[in-house]
């Protein structure tokens, strides 16, 4: 009997010890956005699976609504100090010995502890290793860290917003504007809803489970232009501003108010826990059905009423500023890059005067949001920036991590564009800044993640460490440890792949802009070659064919890196799935291009090669168009109701152009297969 206890005991220590190894006393720690000051002492000794329980239990405390301090439980304590010397959501985070401590002056500070001692803990258990011995002290280099929903062409499966709103708390976002347009079930100006709206119910809900998490939303309402969401409707024909178009409110109807803070007041039963309003009010002139004011004069007149709503609400507005700028003939200075700040200052100082004549019409009350997605950097960009702080208005920043691209956010998800706003509105100590994400085109949101952790970072933590850097951190936070090495970096080089995809299969057209040609097959689309003048069209788009052939092994390349990717990450390989469908659209174009240089070899043998592909072309494409949709599909609600009215598409945004994802996404590629029937 002793024999056999002994060989139970041996068989449950191979067992067993095989499944828990022996923890290591080292392990690789990616902290997103970087703590200011951070300092790693080795192995604390402490198992991380042994501080899961209360740091849950932690976490549900504070979305529950219950405070923080005094907590303490299994060696975690969290106690709030007055006289800490940090701003109000700055934290002290220490791991000594058996013990874990945070320290804060508020709760929301405490909060952050918590999401970072959540990274932590990750990464100890991802790489089977002890808690470190630290000491952090850390806070937010900008006080306001918004994230941009646009909603205006499709919204995402309710879940997904859910899945979205801990995504963002991980990374210390704690802010959300919501361009919500018609996604909202409005009861005061039902017409404006669209069918598939989600009710004032159910955004209510994502709003509680937001700010459950220190996420603060606040709805987005466009007016004064922008306003085609309403305006396409006939029953608005009366306070459009020119009868002919859906653009613009009418500022000098009083039924425009009217329907504007009916508007304003279902929003903010959805939305309850708003501190601003923004009403948007940028890329728009109006003349007041002709009315000789100034367009200036007539912008001003709405946002001071919208502002007096906002502020009867005890909100605080906020303002796209750049049409002031436009009507003072200052705006274009903010965007050329061969101006210096001699010449800006020159260029103010004739035409400012055109702004300080009607500066005592800007609302005080108001944020006046100073939007660059380009060059936040420009002398230009930080005198108009300063011109509303010198006047004693309050200025906040914008950036983007998507503008007008498709597919994918491209140049290296905007980083530097990011990184240059957000360092530029640290040295003006402003309030903060706004990461916009444009549905004008309307990619998968999963794809902005890489963009939204960049801004994360640099709004926190301003720039302490390079670019490679924050990405790498990023592929360590969203996939494990095993993907943060560069080896299984592909986004950036998968952003010129899908640059050249965008009008690669047309013939010195833009994609967005081929829904009013009368023939966009013949118009629009490439040449086929000629059998009869073989090797013509191969001259004749050399450069394309080349550029194709390029990306073809890059694109493969990019592929093959993805497949083991999702071999080896540990969490979150849709976000991978979905960069692989990415990468399949963009492939198919390639070898389309390749293929028609193979119809016009002049061999036989080559011609015969291309015809096969040509006849299984279209099933492939049936192919990829469907793996695509299912995996957006997870996510995203991918067509709009058959009742849906599109506007009048001002600014052609390809996601308005069309009800069914597929009409309007791959458009030009069913008219390039059609024209391949042909």
């Amino acid at each position: 009997m002793k024999n056999c206890s002994l060989l139970v005991l041996v068989l449950s220590i191979l067992v067993f010890g095989s499944c828990n190894p022996k923890l290591s006393e080292e392990a690789n720690y990616q902290l997103l956005p970087l703590p200011k000051q951070v300092s790693w002492n080795g192995s604390s000794g402490i198992n991380p699976a042994s501080i899961v329980p209360s740091l849950q239990k932690a976490k549900k405390e504070f979305t529950s609504g219950n405070k923080l301090e005094g907590f303490d439980e299994s060696g975690l304590e969290l106690d709030l100090v007055s006289d800490l010397n940090l701003k109000n959501q700055g934290y002290e985070l220490t791991i000594e010995g058996n013990q874990i401590l945070i320290k804060s002056n508020t709760e929301e500070g405490l909060w952050y502890g918590l999401m970072t001692l959540d990274q932590i803990t990750q990464d100890a258990l991802d790489q089977n290793a002890f808690m470190p011995l630290t000491e952090i002290k850390d806070e937010p280099a900008l006080d306001f860290r918004a994230v941009h929903l646009d909603v205006k062409h499709h919204l995402e499966k309710k879940e997904y917003y859910y899945e979205l709103m801990d995504r963002l708390a991980a990374m210390k976002i704690n802010a959300i504007i919501i361009e919500i347009e018609d996604k909202l079930g409005y009861q005061l100006q039902p017409k404006v809803a669209a069918p598939d709206a989600y009710s004032i119910e159910d955004w209510k809900a994502i709003s509680d489970y937001a700010m459950a998490r220190n996420i603060r939303i606040s709805p987005l309402v466009q007016g004064l232009g922008h306003a085609s969401f309403i305006l396409k409707h006939p029953e608005y024909i009366p306070v459009r501003d020119d009868p002919e178009s859906d653009w613009a409110f009418n500022p000098l109807d009083e039924k425009t108010y009217e329907v504007q803070f009916d508007l304003y007041t279902d929003a903010l039963k959805a939305f309850t826990h708003a501190n601003y309003l923004h009403v948007g009010g940028d890329e728009v002139h109006t003349t007041g059905r002709n009315s000789g004011k100034s367009a200036l004069e007539l912008q001003l007149i709405w946002l001071n009423k919208v502002s007096q709503y906002a502020e009867e609400k005890g909100l605080t507005p906020i303002f796209w500023d750049d049409m002031p700028l436009q009507n003072a003939g200052l705006y274009r200075s903010i965007y050329n890059p061969n101006l210096n700040e001699a010449q800006i200052d020159s260029i103010w100082s004739i035409n400012e005067s055109k702004l300080n004549e009607f500066v005592d019409m800007f609302p005080k009350n108001c944020v006046y949001m100073r939007w660059n997605y380009s060059m936040p950097e420009s002398p230009g960009n930080k005198r108009a920036i300063q011109w509303f702080i010198q006047n004693g208005f309050n200025v906040m920043g914008a950036t983007a991590g998507q503008t007008r691209w498709n597919l994918m956010p491209l140049e290296n998800s905007n980083t530097a564009n990011i990184r240059d706003f957000a360092l530029s509105s640290i040295d003006l100590n402003t309030d903060g800044l706004l990461l916009t994400l444009w549905d004008d085109d309307s990619p998968l949101f999963e794809l902005y993640q890489r963009g939204i952790a960049t801004f994360a970072e640099y709004t926190w933590s301003g720039q302490q460490r390079s670019e490679d850097k924050i990405h790498t951190a990023f592929r360590q936070r969203m996939f494990g440890p095993e993907l943060a090495s560069g080896e299984y970096a592909f986004v950036e080089s998968l952003e010129g792949p899908v640059a050249f995809w965008k009008n690669a299969l047309l013939d010195g057209r833009d994609r967005n802009r081929l829904r009013n040609l009368a023939d966009p097959i013949n118009q629009a689309l490439i040449e086929l070659p000629n059998f009869d003048s073989a090797g013509t069209w191969t001259e004749k788009y050399q450069d394309r064919i080349s550029k194709a052939e390029e990306n073809l092994i890059l694109v493969e390349e990019i592929l093959s890196k993805i497949e083991d990717s999702k071999k080896l990450a540990l969490r979150n390989t849709y976000n991978l799935e979905a960069y692989e469908q990415v990468a399949k659209v963009v492939q198919f174009t390639n070898q389309a291009l390749i293929t028609l240089a193979k119809l016009d070899h002049p061999s036989g043998e080559e011609r015969n090669i291309a015809k096969a592909e040509l006849a299984g072309m279209e099933a492939k494409w049936n192919s990829i168009e469907s793996g695509l949709e299912e995996v957006y599909g997870r996510t995203r609600i991918l067509n709009k109701p058959d009742d849906y009215i599109l506007d009048q598409d001002h600014h052609v945004h390809l996601a308005n152009q069309g009800k069914k994802f597929s009409d309007w996404q791959f458009y030009v590629e069913d008219l390039f297969l059609e024209k391949i029937k042909e």
